[in-house]
This record gives C-alpha cells, sequence and structure tokens, in this order.
C-alpha cells in the first residue's frame, strides 16, 4: 500500500500543492471527485475496483482509510493535504472517521463504470484467492 507524500510550495502568500499524471500521481487522472459533509458516524467505501487505480487526499479535515488486498489490511490516516494514498485494483477500501471539515479529494484512472465494482466482501475475497 502506497502512500505518497505530495510537495507543497509556497511563501508569505499561501502554499500551493499540484497533482500532475504521471508525475506524482501514478497514472493518467480520468476523473476528480471529492466526499464532503460526511457524518462522522457515516463510513463510505467498502468496495472494491476490478481495473480502477485511484489517489485520495484529505483536502481540508481528517479520515481514516482502510485498504485490504485481501491478504493483508493497512489502516492510514488522512489528515494533510500533502498526503494521499494510492488505492491501487484489486484492493477493498473504507474509509471512516470523517472530521465535520473533511473534504476528501480523489482523482481516477477511468471514469465511473459499475461494472468495475464489487460490492461484496465475499465476493472480493473469493476473486483474489483465485486470481492468486
Amino acid at each position: 500500500m502506497t502512500v505518497i507524500n505530495f510537495q507543497s510550495l509556497g511563501d508569505e502568500r499561501g502554499q500551493l500543492v499540484s497533482l500532475e499524471s504521471n508525475k506524482n500521481v501514478p497514472f493518467d487522472v480520468k476523473r476528480a471527485y471529492y466526499i464532503h459533509d460526511v457524518k462522522s458516524d457515516k463510513p463510505r467505501g467498502f468496495h472494491a475496483h476490478k481495473e480502477l487505480l485511484q489517489v485520495a487526499v484529505c483536502i481540508t479535515g481528517k479520515c481514516r482509510m482502510i485498504l485490504d488486498n485481501g491478504f493483508e489490511k493497512v489502516d492510514h490516516e488522512l489528515d494533510s493535504s500533502t498526503k494521499g494514498v494510492l488505492i491501487d485494483r484489486m484492493v477493498w477500501h473504507e474509509m471512516h472517521d470523517f472530521t465535520d471539515d473533511c473534504v476528501l479529494l480523489v482523482l481516477a484512472s477511468d471514469y465511473y463504470d459499475e461494472s468495475d465494482y464489487i460490492r461484496d466482501y465475499n465476493e472480493f475475497l473469493e476473486v483474489v484467492a483465485n486470481d492468486s
């Protein structure tokens, strides 16, 4: 599971973080979306993607992300606009403990495609076991 540290450039006027396809984001970005106004007791995610790659960055606030490749679960706290997490193919992911001010930006390698989702954890584990 990969954490990406983004460089923050700035001066007395403020800070700037640049996210660039195939540079500090390891794929062509075809879609960007953000999650906000999430209640702290309402986790999100609970799925994996067959092919999609994503990078998630908390622009403000923080949340906790659990990444599970079927063999190992890793818990990341996203609490900085200069730290992102790469969500690889076939990684079950869950987002928990959103702060009230959390804005979670997600960059995706492809357009939305419902057929790319695995939304049942047991099905996910079966696919991972069969691919091993």
